[in-house]
């Protein structure tokens, strides 16, 4: 007689819910020079912000829209805050990145992993008083060898403030930049993306022009540079296929217009010829641009001339 079979029922693993989508926004605060801008654009992988060696190149808010399968994070590039505050620009600057800061889910603490000075201080102070949750951006660690000097630094800032991560990257290299962008996704609120997924910024055409031709204007002039200086796209049409482009260079002293126009004008035909030959492979069209150089005494001082220029929030 055999023996009957007995089958057993197959038991089904119980099915693994994907984890929640977070979107949310990503302030990127410091002080001046520390790469903010550079890590935007490294991250977005797409020049969205403008980047010289000269502290305090950044002025406005700029948005970068990073979306993967997990998360979108809007990134939000700022002004280095700064002490001596003293001209109506510069405080305009900080106030930019103070209200960037109070507009985000989170805070993105962008350090120089090789020196910490008063105005870290300061960064890290506003980020206190936000009561945003904080993430740390150690950056420019190509430059610090051997790597275990990072650890002294690491272990002051867990003393400084509760970070919720701290992460050591380098934006010029691109290196281990996706460990933060994991450690800020894990931060951010259960919630459908707030822009569309090819989105990369809020920014339109108009402003890239602008600031492309000051970041010339910045690389260009070096030490000579007048602090007083600002681009305004006046005109902007199309016509036989190119886009015709207008720009306004604002200083802010008549001594100023020779510095920026050089001499027989050849200082401003190569920033207009650098900038349009950038502008041409960024916008991915034909453009021709001219500048001209106009003299608007006192602008940086004036809360008026700084809401005309869009440079104050």
């Amino acid at each position: 007689m055999s023996t009957p079979t007995v089958s057993t029922p197959a038991v089904s693993a119980p099915a693994v819910s994907a984890p929640p989508f977070r979107s949310g926004f990503a302030a990127l605060v410091g002080r001046p020079n520390v790469g903010k801008s550079t890590l935007l654009n490294a991250l977005i992988g797409e020049k969205l912000s403008i980047v010289t060696p000269r502290p305090q190149t950044t002025r406005h808010r700029v948005l970068g829209v990073l979306t993967s399968e997990a998360a979108q994070i809007a990134f939000v590039d700022t002004p280095g805050l700064h002490h001596g505050a003293r001209r109506a620009l510069n405080r305009a600057m900080n106030r930019t990145a103070a209200a960037a800061l109070h507009d985000a889910d989170l805070g993105v603490l962008v350090l120089d992993g090789t020196r910490w000075t008063a105005e870290d201080d300061l960064a890290l102070e506003r980020i206190r008083q936000s009561g945003r949750p904080a993430v740390a951006a150690i950056n420019k660690i190509d430059c610090i060898r051997p790597r275990e000097r990072l650890l002294p630094l690491l272990a002051e800032l867990a003393r400084r403030h509760a970070f919720t991560d701290m992460v050591p990257v380098s934006a010029l290299k691109a290196e281990n930049l996706a460990a933060l962008v994991a450690a800020i996704g894990r931060v951010l609120p259960v919630s459908p993306p707030l822009y569309p997924r090819e989105q990369r910024t809020d920014r339109d055409f108009r402003f890239r022009i602008a600031e492309t031709v000051r970041e010339r204007l910045t690389l260009e002039l070096q030490q000579e540079l007048p602090y007083g200086i600002a681009v305004e796209v006046e005109r902007a049409v199309e016509e036989d296929g190119q886009l015709l482009v207008d720009a306004a260079i604002w200083v802010d002293r008549s001594g100023h217009k020779p510095i920026v126009i050089g001499a027989r004008g050849e200082r401003l035909k190569r920033v207009g010829r650098a900038a349009r030959l950038e502008l041409n492979r960024t916008l991915g069209r034909r453009l021709h641009l001219a500048l001209w150089v106009r003299v608007r005494e006192g602008w940086a001082d004036s809360a008026r001339a700084l809401q005309q220029l869009g440079l104050d929030p």
